[in-house]
């Protein structure tokens, strides 16, 4: 994959001179463009050899362009807030809005290939990132985004020669560390890591770019000619094309038997037994979340459920029994416009706990396979893929150390009828029924298959859903607490 970027790439001065001005004012009308369609972002990968030339490619695309709307990030080491929540979070947060470019140096490419080449782990772990690396940017390709991966490559004997020149000179030697030589030295395992790496992940969606940096007009030329070129072509595409988006038909099971309608939601339990098993398993959660194990964990817990099933109040009895320091309540509505200019699960990494705390989401990003798939606000390819995104996100939630416990909260129709007369009746429960809820109820078949849907591709090994029968409160606030001791128990 790298021979090509042996050949010795150059362009003269006088062609370059001929090239420039034409493709800046290209880049930055087609940037502007970019900007006021806000229709996708675009991500660009820099990764490539020590002295190819990455830091001033950037920094001219930054010159060429308004650096306004371009956000360049650099990762380094793990800071301390990065070490304690999954490893992806960090790049989570540094993705660009719509409209917007992100440039990403160190990025997810960064450490996997640098501890292959080091020794530090083997091929099949290797091979194990590079397919989650595969799936991150194929639902980032499927939420809109266009993306650029460029490796910037040199021969041995020239990023010697370049490590040399720029130590040489007194305005450069400070960009040329130990760190630097380190690398170079260990040239062949990195070529061997980045070169199955760059195999690996080269896909359709987001295609690897081998630049030869030996020469820096011709790096920049062609880095800038391709983002020009793509966007451009993106944007042609984007505006000829409208998807019309309807709520999918869901399918009904054969018979009238499913999940939900077996519960049986009769149990109950009475106010004295409730009062004293209410103390006990607060007490019981208040000791787990203070032992000295959870703080190598995280707690995440989620609720969905009917509405008025009793998901606030099952919440208070949580966070009765908690340390307020340490826990957070996520409350989860519509999405806002900074959160819609960003991929479905952005906005649910970003509360993701450290270790030692407690993050309590009331809805989730199970909401792409409920009321978004229900009521048509996405397409049925968005909602379909949701499944396997949302398994990989709690996948790398738990690998973190998070224990991730999920509930749904059942009632009958008819109980949650009483429940809404009751809140409309009551003065200071009127706040909690609104229109909506009322027509929720009106399609609750329609729900209630999609929540067995949601439950069968959902419901992991790592990350189960408990079914908590609610037409009584006391039985389900009881239920959760003790699911919550139970699974916290085992974890630690």
């Amino acid at each position: 994959m790298f021979e090509s970027a042996e050949l010795g790439h150059s362009i003269d001065k006088k062609r370059y001179a001929k090239i420039v001005p034409t493709l800046r004012a290209d880049l930055l009308d087609v940037q502007y463009d970019l900007k006021q369609s806000g229709r996708f972002p675009v991500i660009i990968l820099i990764n490539g050899i020590e002295g190819a030339g990455k830091g001033e490619t950037v920094n001219l695309l930054n010159e060429w362009m308004d650096p306004r709307f371009i956000e360049t990030r650099a990762f380094g080491g793990l800071t301390d807030e990065e070490r304690e929540r999954p490893p992806m979070w960090r790049f989570w947060r540094a993705l660009p809005p719509k409209g917007k470019i992100g440039i990403l140096f160190g990025n997810w490419y960064a450490d996997p290939i640098t501890r292959h080449a080091l020794g530090k782990i083997e091929r099949d772990e290797l091979d194990w990132h590079l397919a989650e690396i595969n799936r991150f940017e194929k639902m980032l390709a499927d939420e809109g985004a266009l993306i650029f991966k460029f490796w910037f490559h040199l021969s041995k004997d020239a990023q010697k020669k370049r490590l040399k020149s720029l130590e040489r000179d007194p305005k450069t030697r400070w960009r040329i560390t130990a760190d630097d030589w380190r690398a170079y030295k260990n040239y062949d395992a990195h070529i061997e890591a980045s070169q199955h790496t760059l195999r690996q992940t080269s896909q359709g969606h987001a295609p690897w770019t081998v630049v030869d940096g030996s020469d820096e007009r011709y790096r920049s030329v062609t880095v800038g000619t391709i983002l020009l070129e793509s966007v451009r072509k993106r944007l042609a595409w984007e505006g000829d094309t409208t998807r019309r988006i309807t709520a999918a038909p869901i399918v009904q099971p054969i018979d009238s038997s499913n999940l939900l309608n077996r519960l049986d939601l009769t149990k109950r339990i009475g106010k004295a037994r409730y009062a004293k098993e209410l103390e006990t398993w607060q007490g019981r959660l208040n000791l787990l979340t203070r032992h000295p194990k959870f703080g190598a964990r995280s707690l995440i817990v989620v609720f969905e459920g009917n509405d008025a099933a009793g998901k606030g109040g099952a919440i208070r009895r949580i966070t009765g029994a908690l340390d307020a320091r340490r826990y957070q309540i996520v409350p989860v509505a519509a999405p806002s416009e900074e959160e819609r200019a960003q991929p479905y699960l952005w906005r649910f990494w970003r509360h993701l706990p450290r270790l030692g705390r407690i993050a309590i989401f009331d809805r989730s990003w199970y909401g792409r396979v409920l009321v978004e798939r229900v009521e048509g606000y996405c397409s049925e390819p968005d909602w379909m893929r949701a499944y396997a995104e949302i398994n990989d996100f709690e996948e790398q939630l738990t690998a973190a150390g998070a224990v991730v416990v999920k509930f749904w909260l059942a009632i009958s129709p008819e109980e949650q009828l009483r429940r809404f007369k009751e809140r409309e009746d009551t003065r200071f429960k009127r706040f909690k029924i609104t229109e909506e809820d009322w027509r929720n109820r009106d399609k609750w078949p329609l729900y209630e298959a999609a929540v067995c849907h949601m439950v069968d591709r959902t419901s992991t090994e790592l990350a189960p859903w408990t079914l908590v029968e609610a037409n009584d409160k006391n039985h389900a606030r009881i239920k959760i607490l003790k699911t919550l001791c139970a699974a916290l128990e085992a974890a630690l």
